[in-house]
């Protein structure tokens, strides 16, 4: 007991100073891809490496052959950096973590590219940019702290559902209860049952065997209620997509408020989207509690 007592004073305080504070990530971490449009020709390299196909190239239309739309669907990324390698010259991966967002439309990226007359597409115009431009990170996490003091005077409850994943996601939800993110430092505890919730965490895509049981353990949850789907299997279906199998995405079942892109998402990341999930908790509910 004193040996325990005296290595946790010589150790000091380990946690964490997120979101006030927003540290760099680790050596070798993989964030958000960027596609360098002004030197991408739309040449379908990265869309033929991604597993996932969260990049494609494709004809606009039938009418204007010579001119392509290029897609980066970040929901559908699972940060493998193959395109990175297909083709270094145009695509780099970045330690931007902070993906999460309300509206899933929000995750696509297009741009459109114009056939010059030597033959080569050039870069055209950006049709939509995603996710939506974000501030510093200092900026954020201000942001981020002044919503903890005006939300986070109630405890918010969290039933975290595995709907199939092959628990890389559940590994990083674990770490939010360490010492050093100590997720309970906000308020936020995790529960047995979805009947004592506020929010439910999803993971993994929705396989058929556990279609019944998200949409039961939905329905037990009372509301008003917030779904938050983790990962790129949450979100549609990753690597496993849809299938016989498997329903792909979490929405494809029950409502979704928010989406974490990742695969999986670090444990910021997932703080993040739980707490962009708490900026939208309905406000009659916070008034009743108040």
């Amino acid at each position: 007991m004193f040996k325990i007592l005296k290595q946790s004073i010589r150790t000091g305080i380990v946690t964490n100073s997120f979101p006030a504070v927003i540290g760099d990530p680790p050596d070798g971490f993989r964030g958000k891809p960027i596609i360098d449009y002004a030197r991408c020709t739309a040449c379908d390299k990265c869309a033929e490496a991604c597993p996932t196909t969260a990049i494609t190239v494709e004809a606009k239309a039938p009418a204007e052959s010579n001119q392509k739309i290029l897609s980066l669907n970040y929901g559908d990324c699972i940060f493998c950096g193959e395109c990175e390698v297909a083709c270094p010259e145009a695509i780099r991966l970045t330690e931007d973590f902070q993906l999460a967002t309300t509206e899933k439309s929000e995750l696509l990226s297009q741009a459109c590219f114009k056939e010059s007359k030597t033959g080569y597409f050039e870069f055209s115009e950006v049709v939509a940019q995603a996710p939506p431009a974000q501030q510093s990170a200092e900026e954020i996490g201000a942001a981020l702290k002044e919503k903890i003091d005006k939300l986070f005077g109630r405890s918010l409850h969290i039933r975290e559902v595995d709907a199939g994943s092959c628990n890389g996601c559940e590994v990083e939800i674990t770490a939010l209860s360490n010492p050093v993110y100590d997720i309970e430092r906000f308020g936020i505890h995790f529960v047995a049952s979805p009947r004592h919730a506020d929010m439910l965490l999803v993971t993994g895509p929705v396989t058929r065997n556990m279609e019944i049981a998200l949409r039961q353990t939905y329905e037990a949850t009372p509301g008003p209620k917030i779904v938050v789907a983790v990962g790129a299997c949450a979100i549609g279906g990753g690597i496993f997509g849809k299938s016989y199998a498997s329903c792909g995405g979490v929405d494809t079942v029950v409502p979704v408020d928010v989406y974490i892109p990742g695969c999986p998402p670090r444990p910021e990341a997932l703080l993040h989207g739980i707490l962009l999930a708490i900026d939208r908790y309905p406000a009659d509910r916070l008034s009743t509690e108040e």
